[in-house]
């Protein structure tokens, strides 16, 4: 191993976080959130971003004028958000709250948010963790409010598959050594979004097909 390396992995993994998953995703994170935070970010309205981690998101949305409350249980991770948000000077700073998805309803307010986004947390939980998770989403959300959930999944044709595996390997291996942490590719998600109750679900494969972007509304009645 080289002294560059063997260095990064004596950081500590928030630091590196945001290294790996860049690695992981093809340097193609950042478009992704960008893109997330366009469809529902705009001044005034309200964003709740689950599982921040290093505030990526959370910051795409506080950039286009959202007041952001970015949720995450790992105090490390937020304290790197923290240090992103004071060195960019926002407008409207996030706010940073440290609490687990599956702690949401004892803390979060019904109807309190117009917006709720997610970036490659959904994919992290086990099938009761994620409808619990969306039913206090649907909760949170005012009457007509958007969700916007992007994650990572794997292509549905086998040999596209075996590609897909072929050229995520070495990224998945750079991004465990940096950070002791991957991701998930996973399916259904769309579906998940419905069965929890939500309306006008929508979903779109986007960076090559490995992330797909899934939408959906709390009915408005």
């Amino acid at each position: 191993m080289s002294s560059y390396v063997y260095m990064k992995v004596l950081e500590s993994t928030p630091q590196r976080y945001d290294r790996g998953i860049r690695i992981l995703s093809g340097g193609t994170i950042d478009a992704l959130w960008r893109e997330v935070a366009s469809r529902v970010a705009r001044p005034g309205v309200r964003v709740l971003d689950l599982g921040c981690g290093t505030g990526g998101l959370s910051l795409a949305c506080a950039r286009l004028g959202a007041e952001v409350t970015g949720l995450d249980k790992d105090a490390g991770m937020l304290a790197v958000a923290r240090q992103k948000a004071a060195a960019e000077g926002l407008k409207v700073a996030p706010q940073w709250l440290e609490l687990g998805v599956m702690e949401m309803e004892d803390v979060i307010e019904p109807a309190s948010f117009d917006a709720v986004v997610s970036s490659l947390m959904m994919s992290e939980l086990l099938p009761e963790e994620r409808a619990y998770a969306l039913r206090q989403t649907l909760r949170a959300l005012v009457k007509g409010g958007s969700i916007v959930l992007a994650d990572e999944v794997a292509p549905e044709e086998g040999a596209s598959k075996f590609l897909w595996r072929l050229k995520r390997a070495p990224r998945a291996a750079l991004t465990w050594l940096l950070t002791q942490q991957t991701t998930h590719p996973m399916e259904g998600l769309a579906d998940d979004v419905r069965a929890a109750g939500f309306a006008e679900v929508r979903q779109q494969r986007v960076a090559e097909g490995d992330f797909v972007i899934v939408s959906a509304k709390r009915e408005a009645e």
